[in-house]
């Protein structure tokens, strides 16, 4: 059953009007006529709906029914360091299928690529895009927030917002005594932490400076294995291992 997220809420009568682009993709795309069935996602909750009216906009109707949510039972941020390419893209996409619930991009000293200010307001709103379709076809209740790219120092200011915040640290990989992330993430559950900001550098990981800055104001070094990741791989590596111990 094809899922929408939509701003708009119930009335008094449980219904609801879908418009603008969600609106179109129901009459247009999917072909939906009066009396189909659709899940509209309001406010987290997802209600499984009859369409009642189509026109221009899409009036539907609760039947009386919801749907379990699907999101993990903690709160996990994902900061990465601005990647080459669409790397971003594909770490938005995946990153809401495995349950983020936020991207934060961030200047990182070994970031190569620079974002134009000026189009950085449109590659936000593409990378937001991304991650509502991904949150519908992994039938999400909530699109996980894209923030704009934020500085260095920006990222440091957030940190007191988390239970726990680990860094992928490639100088921990090395290690041949490396600490395990599964014995870390053991102690967040036993803590009943509700949040996690997980930060990956770019292309050439976390400089030793700014690591050194993160471990200073608390965060912890995490070890995914004893081989480096790519800089798209290695946060959908922690996310699995997260769902793995948590769900």
């Amino acid at each position: 059953m094809q899922r929408y997220f939509v701003q708009e809420t119930f009335n008094q009568t449980k219904e609801l009007t879908v418009s603008g682009e969600s609106a179109r993709h129901i009459s247009k795309v999917m072909r939906m006529e009066v009396g189909d069935e659709v899940i509209v996602v309001v406010d987290g909750v997802a209600y499984i709906c009859e369409i009642v009216s189509i026109s221009d906009s899409v009036v539907v109707k609760q039947i009386g029914k919801t749907i379990a949510s699907p999101e993990m039972p903690i709160k996990v941020d994902i900061a990465c360091g601005l990647p080459k390419g669409d790397k971003l893209e594909f770490i938005a996409q995946k990153g809401t299928e495995l349950g983020m619930s936020r991207l934060i991009p961030f200047k990182a000293e070994r970031s190569i690529v620079k974002w134009d200010d000026k189009k950085e307001a449109k590659k936000t709103e593409r990378l937001q895009k991304i991650a509502q379709e991904a949150a519908e076809q992994s039938h999400r209740t909530i699109v996980p927030d894209i923030e704009s790219p934020l500085t260095f120092k920006q990222l440091m200011s957030k940190l007191g917002n988390y239970d726990a915040v680990f860094i992928a640290d490639e100088e921990d990989a090395k290690k041949e005594n490396r600490s395990r992330f599964a014995d870390k993430l053991k102690k967040v559950y036993d803590n009943k932490s509700k949040s996690i900001l997980l930060i990956f550098g770019p292309e050439g990981g976390i400089s030793r400076t700014e690591a050194d800055s993160l471990i200073n104001s608390g965060a912890e070094t995490m070890s995914l294995g004893p081989r480096i990741l790519r800089a798209e791989t290695a946060p959908l590596y922690a996310l699995s291992a997260i769902s793995y111990e948590f769900e």
